[in-house]
């Protein structure tokens, strides 16, 4: 073979090519374009749980109850009442007397927190207290008086109070300070938590003898405006069932 022919067959085949049983489509090329719609056929790599969604619903609206705009709907926590125990003592001379109430934070103390003079004789006390229950209420209108500042001033600077004992009124009760005859008496019943009795004459009791009852009452506070003081039967045994009542109406 000659060279010419050698040449011939190796350039024929690059000037005309054989045709292929299966050509490829031809490559064509697309601009790539951003897209704002959402893709479904996108698989989430962090799928999250219902109660992790929740959570995060519920982050989402706290979210939007701190913005100013939106409407906030104030909660009114209600009002809690406040009980404390304290040392009530109800005495009053046996003969002619009217009943006294003596309320003390500390039964050492020989100056009472609140000071009470009622119009009920104590034989009408003792009367009523044998029955096993007795409701004594105490009531101020503050629009019937003229001075506005007993409507503001604390419940126990009330001066006077109209009266009611088991729905009977019965009169006034008076608010006193105590006396050097008071003191005297509380200090000879320091020792004493819980009895009654009779305080002979001249043991701090003037000229006359003295009966008295001593226990521990159950303060509740109400409000600004009630009061209420029940008594604690000793060792929570069924006994007398007597409570006094403060409240000041407007």
């Amino acid at each position: 073979m000659t060279k010419i022919d050698a040449l011939r067959r190796f350039l024929l085949p690059c000037i005309h090519p054989s045709p292929t049983l299966n050509p490829s489509p031809p490559i064509t090329t697309t601009k790539k374009r951003l897209s704002t719609s959402l893709r479904d056929d996108l698989e989430d790599k962090n799928p999250l749980t219902n109660q992790e969604s929740i959570q995060r619903e519920n982050q989402h609206q706290g979210s939007d109850d701190d913005d100013p705009t939106s409407p906030v709907t104030p909660l009114l926590a209600p009002s809690r009442s406040s009980r404390t125990m304290v040392t009530g003592t109800i005495f009053g001379h046996r003969r002619g007397g009217h009943v006294w109430f003596c309320v003390q934070h500390d039964r050492l103390n020989t100056r009472p927190s609140l000071l009470l003079e009622l119009s009920i004789p104590t034989t009408s006390l003792v009367h009523e207290m044998q029955y096993g229950l007795v409701r004594i209420s105490l009531e101020f209108n503050a629009d019937e008086s003229p001075e506005s500042e007993l409507s503001r001033c604390p419940l126990h600077s009330v001066p006077i109070w109209s009266l009611s004992c088991n729905g009977r009124k019965l009169g006034f009760a008076v608010r006193r300070k105590a006396t050097q005859q008071n003191r005297l008496m509380l200090k000879t019943m320091q020792n004493i938590t819980v009895g009654a009795g009779v305080i002979p004459p001249g043991s701090g009791s003037g000229s006359e003898e003295i009966m008295y009852m001593r226990a521990n009452y159950e303060c509740v506070v109400g409000s600004a405006d009630s009061e209420s003081f029940h008594l604690i039967s000793p060792d929570n045994g069924p006994g007398q069932e007597l409570s006094i009542f403060l409240l000041r109406s407007r």
